[in-house]
């Protein structure tokens, strides 16, 4: 008997990373993968997964909005994956929901699913559906709170961004250049240390010197014949990483 799982993130590494681990499972069954919240409520309606994994900051729509969507028939077990800090984190344990922190390791992995298996064995999801309208609440607001959009001065004008729309940034003398979402640039006369501060999000990676990167943008990692690192971003952009900055690129997405 094998256990139908959705994994919705919109990191496509971090997908490749859940999928590698769930492979790994003779009881698992991998039903389909999600790169936005979206598609997410289209596939669980659709696909009908017993457990999914589930991302809660998404480009399009939180992982809350997307349960909010469901109808509580609808609601598969959920293991959330968050960047959150440690003190929203306390918020699932005190609602008694598994989350994974990323980065996370394999063994926490396995040991979420493993719960989550034993959970559906027992059919105890449904007595859940309350406590998980309790978090999606509580945690809503809490995201809110911290997506404040990032002002972004350019000489007599100052322009809101969202944070998460920025996909990299790139040093240009005195300068940085600012790529957003809707591929639009913002030239700013700041240094990189600094801006990654006001970041001051998980996602945003230093890269080079000259490259910030958003991973929720990054698409592959590429290894060149002459040793080199090349970070391949989602619209075809490539930066490449330097040496003192690999390894932490790699801790970061358990490469």
């Amino acid at each position: 008997m094998t256990t139908r799982t959705l994994i919705i993130d919109d990191e496509s590494l971090a997908r490749q990373r859940i999928k590698k681990l769930l492979s790994t499972r003779p009881d698992i069954e991998i039903v389909g993968e999600c790169r936005n919240g979206r598609e997410a409520i289209s596939a669980i309606r659709e696909q009908k997964p017993e457990l999914i994994f589930l991302d809660i900051q998404m480009k399009d729509m939180t992982g809350f909005e997307v349960l909010e969507e469901l109808n509580e028939s609808e609601i598969p077990l959920t293991i959330f994956v968050t960047a959150f800090d440690q003190y929203a984190v306390k918020a699932f344990d005190v609602f008694a929901f598994d989350y994974l922190l990323k980065p996370f390791k394999e063994d926490r992995f396995y040991l979420s699913l493993d719960k989550a298996l034993v959970t559906l064995q027992q059919r105890e999801q449904e007595g859940h559906i309350d406590q998980l309208r309790q978090l999606v609440g509580y945690l809503k607001q809490k995201t809110g709170e911290a997506r404040e959009p990032l002002a972004l001065k350019q000489g007599s004008k100052i322009s809101l961004v969202n944070i998460d729309d920025i996909r990299y940034i790139e040093a240009s003398g005195y300068y940085i250049e600012v790529y957003t979402d809707a591929s639009k640039r913002h030239l700013l006369r700041e240094s990189m240390t600094n801006m990654l501060e006001q970041l001051a999000e998980p996602q945003f990676m230093r890269i080079h010197r000259s490259t910030i990167i958003n991973t929720r943008y990054l698409a592959e990692i590429q290894h060149t014949g002459a040793g080199e690192v090349v970070a391949k971003m989602q619209d075809g952009k490539t930066f490449r990483v330097s040496k003192s900055y690999k390894d932490e690129l790699f801790r970061r997405l358990k490469l």
